[in-house]
């Protein structure tokens, strides 16, 4: 009997598979391609203190292997959230994931203690939202201001919560250690890296934004690459992210010191890419002759 279950802050995940927060839906959108019940985790798309409509488009635009994006978090709002989307995922023998986006430190607390009566079991806070008091710069850029953010959320969370960071960073490492130090519980990498499309017929930007978040397997050496050296420098469980298509690119960042991985864009041209990777995984240690997939995180050193 091989064993695929993992634990997060003392929440045992069934294996470690999620899908990747702002690509999904809240789960309703893909129940009719992927079994919800097979997943470890459903991890919902970003939701704020209030109503986001987005950037205007365009704002998705293809690239050599992978996407930009530029939707902006747009989102319904905590109250909507909270009346619709939470009832549907409580259907499920799943985990729920909630990711929380703000635009100032308030902006978090709100939704985060509004989430706190909530059945839902961790919260993932995306802090490569722009600081609009601190003229822009994302959360996840100064780690100072990591963790502060860290430790305001963590004095109002009722659930065990995960700091996505941000890789557009000099020094992801200072970042994971900022995050720890405010009381992460777990950490969450990578977000998207930050880039640009050119349209040369029209000569002017394929986002109407001009920059958006660049996913997809493109970014998958980068990701693991932060992932291990997150892993080396926290003591933190970390859900690791990036490019994600295959059980076999789950499986190097598994390797590479994550607990539990996100498959995000591969959703996209894939619906049924997260309970392809979670067989895929089994597959894998079936044929490496592993009983317990705990063995293998952060197997290469």
């Amino acid at each position: 009997m091989i064993n695929t279950k993992v634990n997060l802050a003392g929440v045992e995940l069934k294996n470690p598979v999620m899908e990747a927060s702002g690509t999904f839906g809240s789960g309703a959108e893909y129940g009719e391609f992927v079994d919800l019940n097979k997943l470890g985790a459903v991890v919902t798309k970003g939701v704020a203190n209030v109503p986001w409509p987005g950037n205007p488009t365009p704002r998705i635009a293809e690239t050599a292997s992978g996407m930009l994006n530029a939707i902006g978090l747009q989102n319904p709002g905590i109250d909507l959230f909270a009346k619709r989307d939470i009832p549907f995922l409580k259907q499920y023998d799943t985990k729920i994931i909630v990711n929380v986006c703000g635009k100032s430190t308030e902006d978090y607390l709100e939704v985060v203690e509004r989430l706190g009566d909530e059945p839902v079991d961790m919260l993932e806070i995306n802090i490569s939202c722009p600081n609009v008091k601190e003229g822009g710069i994302a959360f996840g850029q100064d780690p100072k201001a990591v963790e502060a953010i860290t430790k305001a959320v963590k004095a109002k969370a009722k659930q065990p919560v995960i700091m996505k960071l941000s890789p557009n960073v000099t020094d992801i490492t200072e970042m994971a250690k900022a995050a720890e130090a405010g009381g992460a519980d777990v950490l969450s990498l990578i977000n998207t890296l930050t880039g640009m499309k050119i349209d040369i017929y029209k000569q002017d930007f394929a986002l109407a934004n001009k920059t958006g978040g660049l996913s997809g397997p493109a970014i998958k050496p980068v990701a693991v690459r932060m992932v291990y050296q997150v892993a080396n420098a926290v003591k933190i469980p970390i859900i690791g992210m990036g490019g994600i298509q295959t059980a076999e690119d789950a499986m190097e960042f598994i390797l590479a010191g994550a607990t539990a991985v996100a498959v995000g864009t591969a959703n996209f041209n894939n619906p049924y890419a997260t309970e392809q990777v979670i067989s895929g995984i089994e597959d894998y240690m079936r044929r490496m002759k592993v009983d317990d997939i705990r063995t293998l995180i952060g197997k290469v050193k």
